[in-house]
């Protein structure tokens, strides 16, 4: 097994940590807002029980099941292991994590999360070994329409964080923020990443170009 693949697998397994990392601390924060996607899962796990964690799991299997029934492919593995992962390290994280009272306190731990999910994110799919439900319909976006990651990105957060607001969940500034500001983050750090990889692996590794 080449170098390459132990590499792939250190920034795909590294990235997932810190995406849920980042996640969790924006759920901490829900004074300022929780991400769009949390919007959704923290609504229906207020109506019907179970985890955000298992929430998170549960809908990235909705949309996977959309996704292969209209494209006629079937995900990598690494997209149910990323699916997986995700949501098991969200609700270990969630369940670490002390709570974060106050006004200022909740900004810094929103502040740190946004980043830390934004990078997160960029750097798992810089390893190309299959990227999330929700990073699937985003590549869908930039290879068929054209689409920069950015712009892709900003569109799903604005359009799930409505519906998931409809269903119940808790919308704050932090939303909004996370809606038109994550899609910039993601973009910055595949950019980084894809330097990181680079001078690591001497091999180029893109997904949206």
């Amino acid at each position: 097994m080449s170098k390459h693949i132990y590499w792939r697998s250190a920034f795909f397994l590294l990235g997932i940590v810190i995406l849920a990392l980042g996640v969790s601390l924006t759920v901490k924060a829900k004074m300022i807002g929780v991400g769009s996607w949390d919007v959704l899962h923290i609504g229906l796990t207020n109506t019907l029980g179970l985890t955000i964690g298992t929430w998170s799991i549960i809908v990235g299997l909705i949309i996977l099941a959309i996704d292969s029934m209209f494209m006629k492919r079937l995900p990598k593995i690494g997209t149910f292991l990323d699916m997986f992962l995700t949501g098991i390290f969200i609700d270990i994280f969630n369940f670490l994590l002390p709570t974060v009272d106050g006004f200022f306190p909740q900004l810094i731990a929103f502040c740190a999360g946004l980043l830390l999910l934004g990078f997160g994110c960029g750097m798992y799919i810089v390893a190309n070994l299959g990227v999330g439900p929700r990073d699937t319909l985003m590549l869908l976006f930039t290879n068929k329409l054209g689409w920069r990651v950015g712009r892709a990105r900003t569109i799903m957060e604005v359009t799930v964080a409505i519906v998931g607001f409809l269903l119940g969940g808790p919308v704050g500034i932090g939303t909004v923020i996370m809606s038109f500001g994550l899609g910039p983050i993601v973009q910055w750090a595949l950019a980084i990443n894809e330097k990181l990889f680079f001078s690591i692996t001497g091999t180029e590794s893109s997904v949206y170009h």
